[in-house]
């Protein structure tokens, strides 16, 4: 009888991961900025772009979880690194948008560029527009902390964590899905100045991923005497 509450315990880790996963990922300001990345195309490429991020996206998560750590650890690459590298490469992007009006890489209507688009699933948009180096600290700063007395519940701990994830993808695919009619809800002047802000704040995320892998790099110096 004692074990159930420690099995319901690692289930904690589900509604855990949601909320710290949210934030990072933000599947309506990503859908947005997805939306001026693609400019004009039909909503069947949007539902398709849709379903492969999602499944993408709970690709990497899974990965993450499970051999995070040990990839990094096997390729010597810390995490304050990945912060640095991965924000400078959203900094990149978001700069590359605001200079060029929001509509970078903005493809014309064609049955190439809708092929195009979806080639691009997973890099730019799976990763790092809706999974970067802030969802790789996240994932494995959980998985870190989970783990319990029993092998039952470290299992359901990190299962709790996928399951969080999944119903997270499962926001996003609806965002991403619907990202057009999002648009149209907005004037073309409101949207076009939507773009240029989301833009300026896909700057600004990865300014600051970088410049908090940045300092943490720089306390690990100063540690030293």
């Amino acid at each position: 009888m004692a074990l159930m509450p420690a099995l319901l315990r690692g289930l904690d880790t589900l509604p855990l991961a949601f909320a710290a996963l949210l934030p990072v990922i933000n599947p309506i300001g990503t859908a947005l900025i997805i939306l001026g990345m693609v400019g004009e195309a039909p909503e069947a490429v949007f539902r398709t772009l849709a379903l492969r991020v999602t499944v993408l996206m709970m690709v990497f998560i899974l990965i993450t979880e499970v051999l995070g750590q040990g990839i990094l650890r096997f390729f010597g690459i810390s995490l304050p690194v990945v912060q640095v590298a991965g924000g400078l490469t959203l900094a990149a992007m978001g700069w590359k948008m605001l200079s060029s009006g929001g509509k970078e890489a903005a493809p014309t209507p064609g049955a190439g560029d809708e092929d195009a688009v979806l080639e691009r699933a997973f890099y730019p948009f799976t990763f790092p527009l809706t999974v970067g180096p802030g969802t790789i600290v996240v994932v494995l700063t959980l998985s870190a902390q989970a783990t319990y007395r029993t092998w039952q519940a470290t299992l359901l701990a990190h299962l709790g964590i996928l399951l969080g994830a999944a119903l997270l993808a499962a926001l996003v695919y609806v965002c991403y899905r619907y990202a057009p009619r999002l648009g149209r809800m907005l004037p073309q002047s409101a949207f076009n100045g939507a773009q240029q802000l989301i833009s300026f704040i896909l700057l600004c995320i990865g300014a600051q991923i970088a410049w908090g892998g940045a300092a943490a790099l720089l306390a690990g110096v100063h540690a030293y005497p």
